[in-house]
């Protein structure tokens, strides 16, 4: 998350966000991701162009805040979020290598791959720069894909590739809210003029109140920047990253956190941030606690002061998906 550095005249914060579930044909349930070493992690982040800046573990997750976002390792699951002009999908190849030859996994279970249209597209890597190649790419790799767009392709849509079939059947879920727009004077907090680091910003802005109880690895960048990771017991997370330069500020979060309603959680969100516009997706499967969630964003066309523009569900696999955009009025 090198955002603000002094040759940088623009830092794309929008996130490319990996998922992909492991498990093994002949059913050993001692393999592990969490047994590959560190070294071959490095090497694969080399591809994507980020590196590790700090790491930290539970007893169920291996959490790594990245020069570009957040890089998460469970027994089963790895996910990748970067920002940036990064190049995650060349890490798909390799990384289905490392996993069988170092770990043992000989299977996808699933796989997706997720964004919010760019700022700046052009600026990034050519296999990036439009979905359709994304996709290209993707099924190069996996023959049974399906690929979507939620929301106007004109403005600010979401983009989704997941493998076709049955999928992930254990409790899964996942919220996200990517926020542009934002607070300038909140927007200052994730700047060293202000912050004298990670921990003073968390502080400060309010994060650590968003969920408690989370064990926090966060980092401020110089001059401006921020990105954490928090966990919580059995494979539960939360992932914030932050550029806070005006003209382009983009805040993104993510949780796995399992709940009946989201409501509150997105309150919290929103008053800590305080955007301009938001984009907020649930995903919950059938095994999920949070799997009726979607219904208390269906029924609401006002969420904390700020008005529904777009509203979009989509059920796929053992899934649902909600796609919802809301937009702060012009006082």
């Amino acid at each position: 998350m090198m955002a603000g550095a002094g040759d940088e005249p623009f830092f794309e914060g929008t996130e490319k966000l990996l998922e992909v579930w492991f498990s093994s044909t002949i059913g050993d349930d001692s393999l592990d991701l969490r047994d590959i070493d560190r070294g071959h992690w490095e090497t694969l982040l080399r591809l994507v162009k980020c590196t590790i800046i700090s790491m930290s573990r539970n007893e169920s997750m291996d959490a790594y805040v990245l020069s570009e976002s957040s890089m998460f390792v469970t027994k089963d699951r790895f996910i990748l979020k970067t920002c940036g002009k990064t190049t995650l999908l060349l890490a798909i190849k390799p990384l289905l290598e490392i996993v069988q030859k170092y770990c043992g996994f000989d299977d996808v279970k699933d796989v997706f791959y997720s964004r919010k249209k760019f700022m700046k597209p052009d600026q990034q890597d050519r296999i990036h720069r439009n979905f359709e190649d994304e996709v290209l790419h993707l099924e190069e790799m996996f023959e049974t894909g399906s690929a979507y767009s939620l929301g106007r392709i004109n403005r600010d849509c979401w983009y989704l590739y997941t493998l076709d079939g049955e999928g992930v059947t254990k409790p899964d879920q996942t919220i996200e809210l990517l926020m542009w727009d934002l607070c300038r004077k909140k927007m200052e907090i994730f700047t060293t003029d202000v912050s004298k680091d990670g921990r003073d910003a968390t502080k400060k802005s309010g994060i650590c109140n968003i969920i408690p109880g989370v064990q926090i690895d966060d980092y401020l960048f110089e001059p401006c920047g921020y990105s954490m990771n928090g966990l919580l017991p059995e494979g539960k997370y939360i992932t914030i990253h932050i550029t806070p330069e005006p003209g382009y500020s983009y805040v993104s979060f993510e949780s796995n956190v399992p709940q009946e309603s989201y409501n509150e959680l997105i309150n919290r969100v929103l008053d800590t941030f305080r955007p301009g516009k938001f984009l907020l997706t649930i995903f919950a499967n059938k095994a999920s606690i949070a799997r009726e969630s979607h219904k208390g964003i269906e029924d609401k066309r006002t969420i904390n002061n700020y008005n529904r523009q777009d509203h979009q569900t989509c059920v796929f696999k053992e899934y649902h998906l909600t796609y919802s955009y809301f937009t702060r009025p012009v006082i």
